[in-house]
């Protein structure tokens, strides 16, 4: 299967996600579109690529907001953006009431650091709940021997291009465990879409990414040559992760991949819904309560979200304050 075949499929199917849902119970808007309500309660929340799996991680939550409408009066409406950044800099602007963020964007919005650091703090940003893991996910050639993240000292490995998120976590990680990149065998900085084929041509002995589970590329690869995943544990991960509030563990699920039976530990970030301090409570809090009382429904809706656990997407990765209306629901359900 090519690249742009896992790509296609992947975009379809979250078309099939969000059409599945019903015009009741989901919509899509564009930007600056506001969507009346018959008390004029609204909520649109900013997510990602439709090939992605903020999209349908937004439409999943406003259709479980819908069904509640007849009793709240909200309307929730979904709008395809350019990803974590844009969502933040649209919230800022006040041009998104709620939005989908990585834990690491999230973390330097409030902190008014990296792209964020000539606007400043983003003071008014508050933390809803966090949503599904997208880990650190490391893939290497069954013959290598490769087991650890310690394995790869020696390595022929791909890093991944300069500037992407793979090649910064790998960065943190070998930071974490005192290499350089001399410790390697090689590195190599193929491009994500390359890496999968590198490997199974035996150009390299592993590769690293950072996705949510499960994953396209990470099937095609696991069915395509004898591949393991990797576990990045130990003392060193574990400091790594407690020094940087974005980062939470996180474990890759056995039986996911071929060739991978056993659950597999990592780390990673996460994917969060944030919302400005400005926004009602209340509207926060209904958004909170369709989702947490509805929750194995929720996790049905996406692949990503079947082993979420209701007491984790309280707190991990999220490092601006939760918002008055989920703090509320959640001490009312005994969450905090």
């Amino acid at each position: 299967m090519s690249q742009n075949t896992v790509l296609a499929i992947t975009a379809f199917l979250a078309v099939v996600v969000l059409w599945s849902l019903s015009d009741n119970d989901v919509e899509s808007t564009k930007p600056g579109v506001q969507v009346s309500t018959r008390d004029g309660r609204s909520v649109i929340i900013g997510t990602g690529s439709v090939s992605g799996v903020y999209f349908p991680a937004g439409g999943a939550i406003c259709r479980l907001v819908n069904k509640g409408r007849k009793r709240h009066g909200i309307r929730c409406a979904v709008e395809s953006t350019g990803g974590s950044v844009d969502n933040l800099n649209a919230m800022r602007a006040n041009d998104l009431d709620m939005a989908m963020a990585q834990s690491d964007w999230q973390f330097r919005a409030v902190n008014g650091t990296g792209r964020f650091s000539d606007a400043g703090p983003f003071t008014d940003l508050r933390s809803v709940f966090s949503v599904h893991g997208e880990a650190f996910t490391v893939l290497a050639r069954r013959s290598s021997g490769i087991a650890a993240i310690a394995d790869l000292k020696g390595k022929r490995v791909g890093i991944g291009r300069l500037g992407s998120g793979q090649r910064a976590m790998m960065a943190l990680v070998m930071e974490a465990l005192g290499w350089q990149r001399k410790d390697l065998a090689r590195a190599f900085e193929f491009a994500a879409s390359e890496q999968h084929r590198a490997l199974c041509a035996d150009k390299t002995d592993a590769v690293v990414y950072v996705v949510g589970h499960p994953n396209g590329i990470i099937n095609e690869a696991t069915g395509a040559c004898e591949t393991v995943l990797v576990e990045v544990a130990g003392a060193a991960i574990d400091e790594m992760v407690k020094e940087r509030p974005y980062f939470a563990h996180a474990v890759i699920p056995g039986g996911m991949y071929k060739g991978n039976a056993k659950d597999v530990k990592t780390f990673g970030v996460t994917a969060t819904l944030v919302v400005s301090a400005k926004l009602d409570a209340d509207v926060v809090y209904e958004v909170v309560k369709a989702v947490f009382d509805n929750f194995d429904e929720f996790k049905s809706l996406h692949p990503a979200f079947a082993h979420l656990e209701r007491k984790n997407l309280v707190k991990a990765g999220n490092s601006a304050p939760l918002h008055d209306g989920a703090v509320r629901y959640f001490k009312e359900n005994g969450l905090l």
